[in-house]
């Protein structure tokens, strides 16, 4: 453990390094003002210089916070910038009608376009139009689920036309808005999809595991069971040329409120938001890295159901092989899990997982710390301690909170947020497949530590999670 010394820490202000924020305050005594070692003033003479190891022991000698490097904000885990964008996202969850684009975000906020646009790819990762478009379309939603006409859930949304009302709702639900008004009418729907669309990379995805008791892959043919409400059900995806044919199956009715879940669980596994021609076109411009994508163009994340099946997976596949985590996943579906026949299980729910032992998973192949992590996980989460539903939050906001969870550290909060989330700016730094991937890539002699690996990432930047996942195909391509 490093000596804080005097010397040390006068070393490590004058280097501005942001590593020691929060270890110690420097004053400076012929401003009166404290800061943080990293702040980018003019640094003072040496002997004008103190060290104190609080916040308070530097107000108590008088001092003042620098208005530069806000060291209150940095104690109070205040961000300004965060601040601002929270209120702007909350004031268009409230209204979406009251902004009419981009433009109106960026005058309703009172900043640049350029900072705008960073801050949103940075904790929303995604433009400002693509969040303004996304609040429209699930305002527009929850009014048609209330019996509202497709021309009011449009006017109110903020649409200034049918045409482009019945456009991004299509993209983002595969739907249209008429088709998601009548869900319930019918045990099945048909979603849309994009001209493109690989459904050939969901269907290996999902059948990755032919022994799986949650999901099985059939020729065209995907099998899910799921929760709908309260209790277990099947739901199927079957996929032709531009379309997938969804069918649920359960044991009693099936009313307009399961319905409306079983489609947002079919949106979610195929990823219909995550619009991956953006990312292409930008590595298409990459020489070194377009053979990269070329044998998968269209290809998607698929997420997982729930953000909760993610949390349960990234637990399980911690530094075991694939299929040692397979049958740690069944163990937990077959354990907790409900059946809905042939041989299906829905995936337990967090207060299943969390009602067990940790003798009950210890005794089928669980190491006593994995059986840990996941019960504390489910306990803390059934418990309502920790919220996981991240869809409308940020980025970064979720990171923060998943990270202090016991047994989830860099690399499976990145996961989570890539694959349980579909964010889209995500790299799981220190992954096996990944630096793999990049060694291979790259035609290294070496495989790239985490520095590195950030490094080779940078290119994919801002849309890291789909270069991850090609990384990872790649891994079955042809040397």
């Amino acid at each position: 453990m490093i000596m804080m010394t005097h010397e040390w820490m006068l070393e490590r202000f004058y280097a501005r390094d942001p590593a020691s924020n929060g270890r110690f305050v420097t004053g400076v005594l012929t401003t009166g003002i404290y800061c943080l070692p990293s702040c980018t003033a003019r640094k003072p003479l040496p002997q004008n210089v103190r060290f104190f190891g609080t916040e308070d022991e530097a107000r108590s000698a008088g001092l003042r916070p620098c208005r530069r490097c806000r060291p209150d904000h940095f104690y109070q885990q205040y961000d300004p910038d965060i601040h601002l964008l929270q209120t702007l996202a909350a004031d268009v969850r409230r209204s979406p009608s009251a902004f009419a684009d981009a433009a109106a975000l960026v005058a309703a906020s009172g900043i640049g376009t350029t900072k705008l646009n960073a801050l949103f790819r940075r904790h929303f990762h995604a433009t400002p139009a693509a969040f303004l478009a996304r609040e429209r379309v699930a305002a527009a939603s929850r009014s048609l689920a209330a019996g509202a006409t497709v021309t009011e859930a449009a006017y109110a949304a903020g649409f200034e036309s049918l045409s482009a009302f019945h456009l991004n709702f299509r993209r983002l639900t595969g739907l249209t808005p008429g088709e998601y008004r009548a869900l319930g009418a019918s045990p099945s729907f048909a979603v849309a999809l994009p001209e493109g669309f690989r459904a050939d990379a969901v269907l290996a995805y999902q059948g990755r595991d032919p022994a799986s008791v949650v999901e099985r892959v059939r020729g065209s043919e995907l099998t899910k069971a799921i929760r709908l409400g309260d209790g277990p059900a099947v739901l199927r995806m079957r996929f032709d040329a531009d379309s997938a044919v969804c069918a649920v199956d359960a044991a009693g009715p099936l009313g307009a409120g399961q319905m409306r879940e079983a489609h947002a669980t079919a949106v979610r596994m195929l990823n219909l938001p995550c619009d991956p021609s953006a990312f292409e076109r930008q590595v298409a411009r990459q020489p070194e890295l377009a053979p990269l994508i070329a044998p998968r163009r269209g290809m998607r994340i698929p997420l997982t159901a729930t953000p909760w099946e993610c949390l349960v997976w990234t637990i399980v596949g911690q530094q075991v092989n694939l299929p040692f985590a397979y049958a740690l996943r069944t163990t937990v579906a077959e354990l907790a899990g409900e059946a809905v026949g042939g041989g299906l299980h829905a995936h337990p729910t967090p207060e299943a997982v969390a009602a067990l032992d940790y003798a009950d998973l210890t005794s089928r192949r669980f190491s006593r710390r994995k059986a840990e992590y996941l019960i504390d996980l489910a306990r803390m989460i059934a418990g309502g301690e920790l919220r996981i539903d991240a869809e409308r939050e940020m980025a970064t906001a979720v990171e923060r909170r998943m990270l202090d969870v016991r047994g989830l550290g860099p690399w499976s909060v990145q996961y989570f947020l890539m694959r349980g989330c579909g964010f889209a700016d995500c790299v799981p730094v220190g992954d096996a497949g990944l630096t793999a991937a990049l060694q291979r890539c790259h035609d290294l002699d070496h495989r790239p530590g985490p520095a590195e690996t950030r490094d080779l990432m940078e290119p994919f930047a801002p849309f890291r999670s789909l270069g991850t996942f090609h990384l990872w195909s790649s891994l079955g391509d042809p040397q």
